[in-house]
């Protein structure tokens, strides 16, 4: 009970920490979004009335007073689930800007983050259990030089491919514009705009997993109770899956838990490149369009969702292994 409660207690800590400096973070940043709202409108080489921008503040609701004040009215918002409204997007609530954005994101990164892990646990595992064999070079070599290339190079190259030279596939968006709503027809089109991002994720991704689990399945068979499974004539499959395969898996659980915690912060760098409307796309633009209120949404939703998936994480590893609560 006292490695449970001690979770408990580090996550509420956690939680607090990470809630401030959401507050505090996007106010670091220089400018006035009221402001740049305007010279949006008006053209950056015109000259602006203050009265202009104070009236795009009261209309935005940009909170008021002093820091202090600003953060306790901050926290009465986060308690009635109140993000206000989105300075990109306005009139349009931060709710209903997110909810738009997030079944994409769902969908995209949940989808090839499950098919990775399981595609990567398995390569790594047969790689381990036939170490130094043909198989283990190819996977483990290519599993490194695939693992040195970088989202976004990856991401252009397959756009220019196949999008651009072969044209097999769109180069942007999530579906066509002239589509029309919830049907096979738009099914078929959203399916068809996801391949390419769903590629690169699906190539780049299940590296970690592949080398994660390779490493520590071979560290497993060299452990005491394997030795003892052979010398009573346990058949070597059963030793590969049923023990040494198993307890390799736990670290590869937990970080499977982190990363489905942080689905919902999307993959800027990709949706960015896709122009794909995902949570990662979003982030870029708050952060680039200064939108306090869609960014400290944003940030606030993934840092919980992989602070409840890292503490759901720790309680199944209790769970699961006794070592890690008498550890604690």
């Amino acid at each position: 009970m006292k490695y449970f409660l001690r979770r408990i207690g580090y996550f509420l800590l956690t939680l607090w920490a990470a809630i401030t400096l959401n507050f505090l973070i996007p106010r670091l940043q220089p400018g006035d979004p009221a402001e740049l709202m305007i010279r949006q409108i008006s053209g950056r080489d015109t000259e602006i009335d203050p009265a202009r921008i104070e009236a795009m503040r009261i209309m935005l609701g940009q909170p008021e007073g002093n820091l202090f004040e600003q953060y306790l009215a901050y926290l009465g918002q986060l308690s009635r689930g109140d993000f206000g409204y989105s300075y990109t997007y306005f009139p349009a609530t931060v709710t209903d800007v997110i909810g738009r954005a997030m079944l994409w994101t769902l969908v995209l990164v949940g989808v090839t983050l499950v098919l990775s892990f399981l595609l990567g646990t398995v390569l790594g595992a047969f790689a381990a259990w036939w170490r130094n064999s043909p198989f283990d070079s190819v996977v483990t070599l290519g599993s490194t030089f695939i693992g040195t290339l970088q989202s976004f190079w990856v991401a252009l190259l397959l756009l220019f491919v196949f999008g651009y030279v072969l044209g097999w596939f769109p180069t942007s968006g999530g579906y066509e514009a002239s589509m029309p709503g919830w049907n096979l027809e738009f099914l078929g089109d959203a399916v068809l705009h996801s391949i390419l991002p769903a590629a690169v994720l699906m190539l780049l991704g299940p590296v970690g997993w592949v080398l994660g689990m390779r490493n520590t399945m071979i560290l497993n068979l060299g452990e005491d109770y394997i030795r003892l499974a052979r010398a009573k004539g346990v058949p070597d499959k059963q030793i590969a899956m049923r023990y040494a395969a198993r307890n390799a898996l736990l670290p590869s659980v937990t970080g499977l838990a982190m990363a489905l915690g942080g689905i919902l912060g999307g993959q800027i760098l990709i949706e960015t490149t896709f122009d794909y409307p995902g949570m990662g796309r979003l982030m870029q633009q708050a952060a680039s369009g200064k939108d306090y209120p869609l960014l400290q949404a944003l940030l606030l939703f993934t840092i919980v969702g992989t602070l409840i998936a890292n503490l759901l994480a720790d309680m199944l590893y209790g769970v699961l292994d006794p070592r890690a609560r008498k550890a604690a």
